[in-house]
């Protein structure tokens, strides 16, 4: 009898038939009419990125887009790479990141730049942004109650920047002309730390400018907790000061956000770049026993100005009964504004990473979209309503909250 390699034998029965697949009236008009496939890097399974713990749902979103130039056909020899600062991630990640830069000179024509840059990225961005929203929109009407799925789309500040192509690098700094592609070959990571002066201009001016209502200022902590019986789930504790100063409450228990959609865009000749997130999160429900051990856990803490994430514990302390590890602590301070469609924020944060035993203080500035996500509490998704809506964002966010830059 002729040998039979093992990864060819068969198994006695007939194998098991494929799934049937679902039937056509089950996927959503909106599936059927898109090309999934062209959106860019499509992360199919849950992903904790990093060592980070975040968390991408399953058929992800994730891009990136050079926005900006009248002609994009120019990219190549208009822009460059240039060594970007960042102590915090070249500790954590070992590597020398790059920012996105125009030549020198380039900025004085304004002609280079398209007057309508806003217009060019919610073209980019709407297919993505109605797909994610249809996906977001199951997960909400298949949990057992809705307010317990948060979504949040927000719109985040900082630099995008390069990293884990040294050979790329050297040959941007040479000036020699390459593509847009080959910025989507390399690493990339939004560094959201804003230099001080560029926080006085958007609270000084920015939002008198947009006529925002100052709504309140939070200090607030965050713990992220590891449950050792459930590795793959990083929990999320808001904690509050309590009335004497000397503790913390707990205030809430979430898990991490998990993303649904992130679209990083290098925005051309502008100061800063920006980010464009949808994610949700979920209260979770928890048994006496769990809450407990977290609430001791968050109670043990020790509040001390002099350590990063201004949290401590007494020896022995970080765990509760052995079960619950703090991998992270973020202390904020965050003076909030809105209006009836958008809502500010100035955040304060130090943080300590347990993991990697590194700190940092950051200023931050995001912007919630509260108006866009109600479409998603309707019956119906009004799909024009929502695309206009982000049209006016992005015209306010590009027009006022990205000064202009150069290549310095």
């Amino acid at each position: 009898m002729a040998y039979i390699p093992p990864h060819k034998r068969q198994t006695k029965g007939s194998p098991s038939p494929k799934p049937t697949p679902a039937p056509e009236s089950l996927v959503p008009s909106l599936r059927k009419n898109l090309n999934i496939k062209s959106f860019g890097e499509q992360k199919r399974k849950q992903k904790y990125l990093g060592g980070k713990n975040i968390v991408y749902a399953n058929d992800a979103v994730s891009k990136w887009f050079a926005v900006g130039l009248a002609d994009n056909s120019q990219f190549s020899s208009l822009v460059r790479l240039q060594p970007f600062p960042a102590e915090s991630f070249e500790r954590k990640s070992g590597q020398n990141p790059h920012s996105l830069v125009l030549i020198e000179g380039c900025s004085e024509s304004t002609t280079e730049f398209e007057d309508k840059a806003w217009s060019l990225v919610e073209e980019n961005v709407k297919q993505d942004l109605l797909l994610s929203f249809q996906r977001v929109k199951y997960e909400m009407e298949a949990a057992y109650d809705m307010a317990k799925v948060k979504p949040a789309l927000v719109a985040r500040f900082g630099k995008i920047l390069f990293y884990g192509s040294s050979s790329i690098c050297q040959e941007s700094l040479k000036s020699n002309p390459f593509g847009e592609s080959t910025f989507t070959q390399m690493k990339k990571t939004l560094y959201t730390n804003i230099p001080p002066s560029y926080v006085e201009f958007m609270e000084n001016l920015v939002v008198e400018e947009l006529g925002l209502e100052y709504v309140q200022e939070k200090e607030l902590y965050y713990l992220a907790l590891v449950d050792k019986l459930l590795p793959d789930s990083t929990i999320s504790c808001k904690c509050v000061v309590a009335k004497d100063l000397k503790k913390i409450q707990l205030h809430k228990i979430e898990l991490s956000p998990v993303r649904h959609m992130v679209v990083d865009m290098s925005c051309v000749g502008k100061s800063l770049d920006l980010r464009l997130l949808l994610c949700t999160k979920k209260i979770i429900a928890l048994s006496d026993e769990e809450t407990n051990g977290i609430k001791d856990l968050v109670g043990s803490a020790i509040l001390d100005p002099d350590v990063k994430g201004g949290l401590r514990w007494p020896f022995g302390k970080d765990s509760s009964v052995c079960r619950y590890d703090v991998i992270r602590v973020d202390h904020t301070i965050a003076k909030s504004y809105r209006n009836q469609s958008i809502r500010f924020k100035l955040r304060h944060a130090d943080r300590f990473d347990f993991r990697y035993s590194t700190g940092e203080v950051a200023r931050e500035i995001f912007l919630k979209m509260p108006g866009i996500i109600s479409q998603l509490r309707k019956q119906t998704v009004e799909e024009n309503v929502l695309l206009k809506m982000l049209e006016e964002n992005l015209k306010l966010i590009w027009n006022h909250c990205l000064l202009d830059g150069s290549s310095s």
